[in-house]
């Protein structure tokens, strides 16, 4: 039986999406039917960088040989049990996971929203059972511009308007503090007796790829400890080696008391998630008190783990290192001679320009259509932001070769 696709053209791909599917996206108008490494081809066979990968999910690359092999072993023999039996492979997993982050425990679930959503219910759990604030009262303390999901709660405490207009009444329980103030985060955690954790991204990646100021982490683990609240690092797009260390929080030898995973957990070949956290924190969930049918299942033990060696056999934090800092090196010395882009910043392979126009302009979208045009596939965020992460199997060549096709493109945008 022949695919659909091997007779669609990109154009009639794109008419079914529109016509058929829920509009809650605007990609760019290309059709993607095939990766791999750091490329990725449309239904025509035009090849293109890949300089998003799947937002930091595809860090090993496009259909690693190794995770794919893992995949296809593990899908022959079982893919699915359910939680309702112990399986081969997830004991394997968590000892694996535990091992290779440093924690005593992990919870497996599928997608990053649902990790987070986790992290949650835990650490109020934790504070009513450990830390005794009375029950229905707990609060986290979330950082402005935030992003981390798009669920009824994750969008109870983001300040993008747009994820939440007429989607309330909204979850309670939540502060807001400024990111990157250390004064702000003390005021919130003092404020009140019921302050249970603070739920932080290490560097705010769909905001902008906002990196704090060094010891920022550093002063907030602090706080945290002193005052019993849990720090809890959301590594979804931060973690496994993309800013150029395994985790994010790694940069400043931060210890979180949670760390929440997904995206490349699993290569961006399947939806896996996870929290870890050590026994003190987890033994707070009993049995049917949490779950999922799918999380902890064997296919995603076996291609969580696969995907995890390659990024610790190929060296792909030692890798992001390098190339992140060679790419921000060229941006530099494109923008010292040029007025459209006002700065790069970011870690590792995790970066991102901002154009010198309007958040509401259409600059940055039509520079990242013209890169698509040339072989480049980059998205913007917040109107004037271009967010660039290709996976973490790039090379040095492919860099420059990245680096001349993105300041081409932007020139032919100076006025």
């Amino acid at each position: 039986m022949n695919l659909v696709a091997d007779k669609l053209s990109s154009k009639d791909a794109i008419e079914l999406e529109n016509k058929y599917g829920a509009h809650n996206y605007h990609p760019l108008p290309v059709v993607l039917d095939k990766g791999e490494g750091v490329f990725v081809w449309d239904l025509e066979g035009k090849k293109y960088y890949d300089f998003l990968s799947a937002y930091s999910a595809i860090n090993q690359g496009h259909c690693h040989p190794r995770i794919i092999g893992a995949l296809k072993a593990q899908a022959e023999r079982i893919t699915l049990t359910s939680r309702a039996f112990f399986n081969s492979r997830l004991g394997e997993f968590e000892k694996y996971m535990s091992e290779y982050f440093g924690f005593d425990k992990v919870l497996a679930m599928n997608s990053g929203a649902e990790a987070v959503e986790t992290a949650i219910k835990i650490a109020r759990k934790w504070g009513y059972e450990k830390k005794g604030v009375e029950e229905h009262e707990a609060q986290i303390i979330v950082a402005k511009n935030n992003f981390h999901g798009r669920t009824t709660t994750i969008i109870s405490f983001s300040n993008d308007e747009d994820a939440r207009k007429n989607f309330g009444p909204y979850t309670p329980g939540f502060i807001k503090v400024d990111y990157d103030n250390v004064d702000s985060l003390e005021e919130a955690i003092k404020s009140s007796k019921n302050v249970v954790a603070f739920l932080v991204e290490p560097i705010q990646g769909e905001a902008g790829v906002f990196v704090p100021q060094d010891g920022y982490l550093t002063a907030a683990r602090e706080l945290c400890a002193q005052n019993n609240v849990l720090f809890i690092a959301d590594e979804i797009q931060t973690g496994i080696a993309r800013t150029g260390n395994l985790l994010a929080v790694d940069h400043e030898g931060v210890k979180p008391d949670m760390l929440i995973l997904g995206k490349a957990l699993s290569g961006g070949v399947y939806p896996v998630s996870a929290v870890l956290a050590n026994d003190d924190i987890m033994n707070v969930i009993k049995p049917g008190q949490h779950g999922s049918t799918f999380g902890g299942n064997p296919l995603a033990a076996a291609v969580a783990m696969e995907a995890l060696e390659v990024v610790k056999d190929e060296k792909l934090a030692e890798n992001a290192f390098e190339m992140g800092e060679l790419f921000r090196e060229k941006m530099n010395e494109y923008i010292s001679k040029n007025s459209l882009v006002k700065l790069v910043r970011g870690r590792g392979l995790l970066n991102a320009i901002v154009i010198n126009d309007s958040e509401d302009s259409s600059t940055a979208w039509d520079i990242c259509v013209a890169l698509k045009d040339n072989g480049l596939l980059a998205k913007p965020t917040h109107g004037n932001i271009i967010r660039f992460a290709p996976p973490l199997v790039m090379n040095r060549e492919q860099i420059l070769d990245c680096v001349d096709i993105i300041t081409s493109t932007i020139s032919k945008f100076e006025k």
